[in-house]
């Protein structure tokens, strides 16, 4: 009788789990099954690994092939030009420092000029290089601020690159199906809004609205009932886009849904539609809050605020329940007031303009509260001539205006208004008050920063400069002008890159920070131009 030896079993060791169970728990404090006497206990376990590594792979059966994917939609549009393609690569590569001194020395900050590259390539209709396309798609991934001009610059490309990258996916909400196109026929269409994932379906319905709202509308109604809440309040924000009187119906049966955050957005969406039957309803409130006194010596606004918040009035979006510290019938007016057409004034206040009635004086300490209301109405409705009242001149003390008390609703309001006067009031603004309080606003102008914009606030940092100001105060504004000023003024500022001479009433050091500040500024506005330059097409 023959025995089988030990080695043509199971080998020394045992099963793989045994094995690692003793690579763990270390050799001195577990012996290895089978180990032959007088051999070092390291050795026989990296042998009895070896041995069963060759085992596991050798009984490893073939998987069927997997299918290979459908190549990705060809990109037509125009190669980028050698040195652009060079220079996004850099600014993908670049990282901030992490020193924590607070100085960032001469040298520009790349990651903050990547937004404006690709506003330009995708103004001027550039591909992105396929080589690039993971470090933009991780580049959006880190920064959703990046998100809408990384993903357009990278096409469908970076579609097809996400379908297969977990970490990427968050690039199919951008487009319906994650196929960079609006499907064609209407089945397919159905087929998506039935069966797609809730972040494709969204997409769809974004993209058939800004096609054909009605088209949009019908999706949503089709599958209303049935969807949840949280996905209904979703698919109802997507009807701002196209928002027209055709929803009002739609809109208004939203008013009696189950779920308080739906019923609010539907209401704001009706309170945006001046035709809406909501909109008059909110101004017969608000009108019969608000009257004109005339049995004084002088024109004086009146206020009656509501008594009671009653259901038809919850219904209409009113929130009965003030925030901690505010009273009720005050919360009920500023809502009455921000929902109603601002084209109810004019009749109800005595066929006055916009800046005649914010100038009229607002009996019992009502002023606050009424004009903060037309504020909100003034920037939900879009309405420049009721920005301008608002807002009040740049030079005014403190330029909050008649109603705005804080520098986000300037800011809020300043963005209904064109480009060149918004420039125009800012700049005013700064001439009489300076930096310390315009950071938000200069936040909402244009990029590049017009002439007279850009000129105010060089002339603003050179004056504190020479005042002796603590430089870091200015950091931010320096940050903005480093990415708004118009690469055309940095031979105006190279006299500012010296260090000047320090006097007793300058912070210690500052007069080196102040020269290195500048020559960041003049060196990113270069290097700001040369990115345009090279994004020119040969």
């Amino acid at each position: 009788m023959t025995t089988t030896p030990a080695s043509a079993g199971t080998p020394v060791g045992g099963s793989w789990e045994e094995l690692v169970t003793v690579a763990l728990l270390g050799t001195d404090r577990r012996t290895l099954a089978g180990q032959r006497p007088g051999r070092p206990a390291p050795v026989a376990l990296l042998d009895a690994a070896a041995v069963e590594t060759v085992r596991r792979r050798a009984g490893v059966r073939p998987a069927r092939a997997a299918a290979r994917p459908e190549p990705a939609v060809p990109d037509a549009r125009t190669a980028l030009p050698p040195a652009a393609a060079r220079r996004l690569v850099t600014l993908l590569t670049d990282r901030p420092g992490t020193g924590g001194g607070g100085r960032r020395g001469a040298a520009p900050d790349l990651m903050e000029l990547l937004p404006q590259w690709l506003a330009l390539a995708n103004a001027r209709g550039f591909a992105a290089p396929p080589q690039t396309l993971p470090a933009l798609l991780d580049a959006a991934r880190g920064r959703t601020d990046l998100r809408p001009a990384a993903l357009a610059f990278a096409g469908p490309r970076a579609l097809w690159l996400a379908r297969l990258n977990p970490e990427w996916r968050f690039a199919l909400r951008s487009s319906p199906g994650g196929t960079g196109t609006l499907p064609e026929e209407a089945d397919d269409i159905q087929r998506l809004w039935q069966e797609g994932l809730f972040a494709e379906r969204v997409a769809l319905l974004a993209a058939v609205r800004d096609k054909d709202p009605s088209a949009g509308r019908a999706l949503l109604v089709a599958t209303w009932a049935t969807e949840r809440a949280e996905d209904r309040l979703m698919f109802l924000d997507s009807l701002r886009s196209g928002l027209c009187a055709e929803d009002e119906t739609f809109l208004e049966g939203a008013l009696t849904d189950r779920s308080r955050n739906v019923r609010a957005t539907a209401a704001e969406l009706l309170a945006t539609l001046p035709g809406s039957a909501l909109a008059a309803r909110m101004a017969g409130r608000a009108a019969s809050c608000v009257a004109v006194d005339h049995t004084r010596g002088t024109p004086v606004i009146t206020v009656e605020a509501p008594h009671e918040c009653d259901a038809a009035m919850e219904r209409d979006g009113v929130v009965p329940k003030p925030p901690a510290r505010r009273g009720e019938r005050s919360w009920w007016l500023g809502q009455l007031v921000e929902a109603a057409p601002l084209a109810t004034w004019r009749e109800r206040l005595g066929d006055r303009s916009p800046e005649e009635v914010v100038a009229l004086p607002v009996a019992d300490g009502w002023q606050g509260e009424l004009h903060a209301a037309w504020c909100r109405a003034a920037v939900r409705q879009r309405d420049p001539a009721w920005s301008r009242a608002l807002l009040g001149p740049p030079s005014a003390p403190e330029a909050g205006g008649p109603g705005a008390v804080s520098l986000a609703e300037r800011a809020k309001l300043l963005a209904t208004l064109g480009a060149g006067e918004r420039a125009e009031w800012v700049a005013g603004f700064i001439g009489t008050h300076g930096l310390s309080e315009a950071f938000q606003l200069l936040g909402v102008c244009a990029v590049p920063w017009a002439g007279n914009l850009g000129r105010a606030v060089v002339d603003a940092l050179d004056i504190a400069r020479d005042a002796g100001s603590f430089p870091w105060s200015f950091s931010g504004v320096m940050g903005l002008a480093e990415r708004c000023l118009d690469p055309a003024e940095a031979g105006r500022l190279e006299g500012l890159t010296s260090v000047p001479d320090e006097s007793e009433h300058t912070a210690p050091g500052s007069g080196d920070y102040w020269a290195e500040a500048f020559q960041r500024l003049v060196t990113t506005l270069r290097l700001r131009a040369t990115m345009s330059a090279e994004l020119t097409a040969p």
